[in-house]
Parts: C-alpha cells; structure tokens; sequence
C-alpha cells in the first residue's frame, strides 16, 4: 500500500451538501468508499484556509488514487488534489540507487 495526501475545496454546491448532512456523515462516507477500493483512511481533517479537508490514506495503488480523485472532482461539488506521500525509509532506497544523469550544459 502506498500512502496520499488528498486535499479538497468545495464548490459552492458541495458547501451546501456539507451544510445539510454535516462533516461527520461526509467523513464516514469518505470513509466506506476508500475501504470498499481496498484502502484506509488513516486520517481526516476538515480546515480553514485554501483546502476545506485533508484526508491521509493508505490506497492499493496509483491507478485507484486517480479514481478517487476523477470521481470526486468529476462531480463538480469538489476539487481535490492528491499528493504521494514516501516514508523515511523509501527515501532512504532512493537515496542508495545509482542513477546516470548529466545536468543540461554539464
């Protein structure tokens, strides 16, 4: 399993549908549709600022995330972005792998 930043921004339609059936029913709706794909919603967060919520998950896969994001965003009521999140230790792996690369004009 791999693990994603998803942040989201209602759009006006989605604010009402948030007004009327509140943060806690959308949290466990959120909830059921990442298990039903395979993952876990590690934790859920509604916020001020430029995003409304942030979700950390644990998905399947990268083609799942994308799902997720294309089904939500494609509702119109909210727009969301998904961020891949490594641990310590895969950057660790990528910090021992050996790649040939020359910088332009190297």
């Amino acid at each position: 399993m791999s693990k994603y930043l998803i942040e989201g921004t209602y759009a006006a339609e989605g604010a009402k549908g948030l007004l009327k059936q509140g943060g806690t029913s959308r949290h466990a709706q959120i909830r059921a549709m990442v298990e039903e794909l395979g993952g876990s919603v590690e934790a859920f967060y509604w916020a001020f600022g430029e995003s409304d919520f942030y979700i950390f998950a644990d998905l399947p896969d990268n083609a799942t995330a994308a799902a997720i994001g294309l089904t939500v965003s494609g509702s119109g009521a909210v727009r969301t972005r998904t961020t891949v999140l490594l641990t310590p230790e895969e950057i660790d792996q990528a910090r021992g792998r050996t790649i040939d690369y020359k910088a332009p004009g190297a």
